[in-house]
């Protein structure tokens, strides 16, 4: 078991209703959280402000929405500038168990150098258009890193290695980041363990905010998928591993 320095790492755009929430969960077991608003309007951001200034998460404002991974890598950046070791990112609309969180960190002091992924169990609240989606992108992570290292490769609630994760290059912006460097960060020699954990899509009633895009975000992973499948393909070629031995 290795002690590590852990932050918290919520993107958020336009989460008004439930980030604070959020961020009282997390912080009922991190005590550190990084908070990056990429872009929000106006609501959003006067509650992220709000967080900010009742001391509850340091808070990176971006002044336009660059997309989630775009977040998150700055996330990552200012993370490793602060001195923490590893990052817990969760999605700010409350879709995720928090109540998982002591598992994911469990993991990660038993194999800090790994990349720990949530696994989703979802309720009836899934689509099963988004189910259906997400079995397509884990074949094809399977044939990126040669056999099923990632269970799930879209699950947002996850917990990074700072530094290898800050030193993977070529991830996308959007919604195709998720999957990238979790291929790339095994490509690089990062194990991965993957930890089971409830996923509940939340109703608009709720709070609930769904950022993903059909026909943008779609097109973008596939891209994601076609570059990885021919990276994977070149790896092969020139005799590099496509994850650790």
């Amino acid at each position: 078991m290795t002690e590590l320095r852990v932050c918290g790492l919520v993107p958020t755009f336009d989460n008004p209703r439930t980030i604070r929430e959020v961020v009282n969960q997390v912080r009922a077991h991190i005590p550190d959280v990084i908070v990056v608003d990429d872009g929000s309007a106006d609501p959003g951001r006067i509650e992220v402000e709000a967080l900010a200034r009742d001391g509850l998460a340091r808070v990176l404002r971006r002044s336009r929405n660059g997309g989630k991974g775009a977040a998150v890598k700055d996330g990552l950046r200012f993370a490793a500038e602060l001195g923490f070791t590893h990052c817990l990112q969760i999605d700010a609309d409350g879709q995720h168990e928090a109540g998982d969180i002591p598992r994911l960190l469990d993991a990660s002091r038993t194999r800090p150098d790994a990349l720990i992924l949530g696994q989703p169990v979802f309720d009836g609240s899934a689509p099963s258009l988004r189910r259906k989606a997400r079995l397509i992108s884990r074949f094809l992570t399977d044939l990126q890193t040669g056999k099923r290292v990632i269970q799930d490769p879209l699950c947002g609630f996850r917990v990074y290695p700072v530094q290898a994760a800050i030193g993977v290059e070529g991830c996308g912006d959007r919604m195709d980041f998720d999957i990238e460097i979790a291929v790339r960060m095994i490509w690089h020699g990062c194990p991965v363990v993957n930890v089971p954990t409830l996923v509940r899509y939340m109703t608009a009633a709720e709070g609930g905010v769904s950022h993903f895009r059909m026909v943008r975000d779609n097109l973008l992973i596939s891209w994601a998928h076609t570059k990885l499948c021919a990276g994977a393909l070149a790896r092969l070629m020139t005799g590099r591993p496509l994850r650790p031995a």
